[in-house]
């Protein structure tokens, strides 16, 4: 199934929903179709790539920080590319390590493959001599 972008009232972005998501958002008449495929229909609904909410959703909660951290948002910001050989990664890495104080943040951490978190241990990645070959930032909401 596909992904269809979801625009608010005022036709900005919102999020991605899978197509049988915006048909059932369609027939609950909470959203209209945008731009749909030529065409295609399903049922009497035309197959849409794009929906527009009738009703406005205030997004305010998403001005301020990014999303919070986690291991797993770690891995997908950086494309489960390992930091410092540009290999797959499985794991986490504190650039800082926690053993000195680091923290579990964005900044802090990168994706790694096992063999260099294991090569880097308790170090710095100056300390290893294993330089970054990304910097860790936090991500924002898309707008």
């Amino acid at each position: 199934m596909s992904a269809v972008l979801v625009l608010n009232a005022d036709c900005l972005p919102l999020h991605r929903v899978s197509l049988r998501h915006a048909i059932r958002m369609l027939f609950r008449q909470v959203a209209v179709v945008h731009e749909a495929q030529p065409d295609d229909h399903i049922g009497v609904y035309p197959v849409p790539t794009v929906v527009r909410l009738v009703s406005y959703v205030v997004t305010r909660w998403r001005r301020g920080r990014g999303p919070s951290w986690s291991r797993a948002g770690v891995l997908a910001r950086d494309g489960r590319v390992c930091a410092y050989c540009a290999g797959p990664a499985s794991t986490i890495d504190h650039v800082l390590p926690r053993s000195r104080g680091g923290r579990n943040s964005w900044e802090n951490t990168v994706a790694a493959c096992g063999k260099c978190n294991n090569r880097k241990r308790d170090r710095t990645p100056e300390e290893a001599r294993m330089p970054l070959l990304v910097i860790p930032v936090a991500p924002r909401w898309g707008v």
